[in-house]
């Protein structure tokens, strides 16, 4: 019987395992979002005719460098900080319907552009250790700007300091959900962007986090639930506005 080398059998299966990974990498899509938009929307357009659809924001700049790279149109590389995900909002993944136009959309108003960042007090970075944060463009909030022009879906993960609801345009997609609405009073009953439920412990009732009294609520009363049964099995009662 002919023998085989280890030393080939080995390099095989390296070589494997890459293309397992190459193939995983290849087919991940995130939540799946995409969008019609296209960079030809934007390539034409100067950086005052993007801005000066916006009025200036009330986040506060808590650090400032010069945007270094952009990797998506989500997360970005600022100097001083490192890695930075933009709170609050998603945008596909790269191989995606739209992909290209979210990330030309950043690029064109951050690239090798000096930004400033209001990080997020409740949370200040993601499992993977990048910074999450509003960016601002000269005094314009980039994280609204992405939701507004529908290049961005809203993925509200609580804690958080920021509500991206009230950043959305009238369209918005928002992550985990089949619709694009975000008026909370037309009974949505899909548990939204991080597939849970917010609940009041002042209040104890508990709410899409759509609902518009999430964002009036004390980040310190919130109360996450996984499910719509865990909330009422721990003594919650449902919001009548939003009825989840």
């Amino acid at each position: 019987m002919m023998k085989i080398n280890k030393n080939f059998l080995f390099i095989i299966m390296v070589l494997l395992m890459l293309a397992g990974v190459m193939t995983a990498a290849a087919a991940y899509t995130g939540t799946g979002f995409s969008h019609d938009k296209s960079v030809s929307d934007y390539s034409s357009l100067s950086l005052n005719d993007i801005l000066s659809k916006y009025s200036d924001t009330d986040c506060k700049a808590e650090a400032t460098g010069l945007c270094s790279k952009v990797s998506d149109g989500d997360t970005i590389t600022v100097e001083g900080v490192g890695k930075v995900r933009l709170v609050g909002v998603n945008t596909p993944e790269k191989g995606v319907a739209g992909a290209d136009a979210s990330a030309y959309f950043v690029k064109k108003l951050c690239l090798n552009r000096e930004v400033s960042l209001d990080i997020d007090d409740s949370k200040h970075t993601d499992k993977y250790g990048r910074t999450l944060a509003v960016v601002i463009v000269d005094g314009k909030n980039l994280n609204e700007m992405l939701l507004k022009e529908g290049l961005a879906e809203i993925m509200y993960m609580p804690p958080s300091e920021f509500y991206p609801y009230n950043w959305a345009g009238d369209n918005t997609h928002v992550a985990g959900d089949s619709s694009t609405s975000t008026d909370s009073s037309s009974g949505d009953t899909s548990s939204g962007a991080a597939g849970t439920y917010i609940g009041n412990a002042n209040s104890h009732k508990f709410h899409v986090p759509s609902c518009k009294s999430v964002g009036k609520m004390s980040e310190k009363n919130k109360v996450t639930f996984s499910s719509r049964d865990e909330a009422i099995n721990q003594g919650y009662t449902p919001c009548k506005n939003c009825k989840p």
